[in-house]
């Protein structure tokens, strides 16, 4: 082997070795140890869509500072679906982030890809949901995001609590919530 191959081998080796050693010291898993859980119930697209106002959120840099979130959902012609999120900065500015969603699990329809950006998607599991579909907690895989979803805006302190209450059920650490202002 040549001495060129050989350092290319040991680079490559030295580089995956940093970065395995980044990723244990990445930020603690908001569920702790916990399995992150699968959505307890199925979800009928057709009752799932149209508007939700985030009542808190894990913070995330994509939406920092952002308050009276909201996101809308339709069926677009190619049977995916349309996603708006929009929210208003501290500043006072109105910003929005258009996307689309696909169904990934056809047998429940819980988890879902939604993408902002071209060919990427992440994953959208919708965890557990009202049987009215007055609330829903969606969250993913790696249990990093969480979000709590209403039908309105301010549904008063008794169900923000309730649902704060099955997040923590679900076993997520709810003292990371943002709760969303809608004032």
């Amino acid at each position: 082997m040549s001495r060129s191959r050989i350092l290319a081998i040991t680079t490559l080796v030295a580089a995956g070795a940093l970065l395995a050693g980044c990723a244990a010291l990445g930020p603690k898993h908001p569920v702790g140890n916990a399995t992150v859980p699968q959505p307890a119930k199925s979800v009928d697209l057709d009752r799932y869509l149209g508007r939700w106002y985030e009542i808190a959120r894990y913070e995330q840099g994509f939406q920092k500072d952002c308050d009276k979130v909201t996101a809308d959902y339709a069926r677009r012609d190619d049977g995916k679906i349309s996603v708006l999120n929009a929210c208003v900065k501290p500043n006072g500015k109105a910003t929005s982030a258009t996307g689309r969603a696909k169904v990934v699990d056809t047998a429940t329809g819980a988890k879902l890809k939604v993408s902002f950006f071209g060919p990427f998607y992440g994953d959208y599991w919708v965890l557990d949901r009202a049987e009215d579909y007055s609330w829903s907690i969606v969250g993913e895989p790696s249990g990093r995001y969480l979000w709590l979803l209403a039908r309105e805006a301010r549904p008063g302190k008794d169900k923000v609590d309730a649902l704060v209450a099955r997040a923590a059920a679900l076993g997520y650490d709810t003292s990371m919530l943002r709760m969303t202002r809608h004032d």
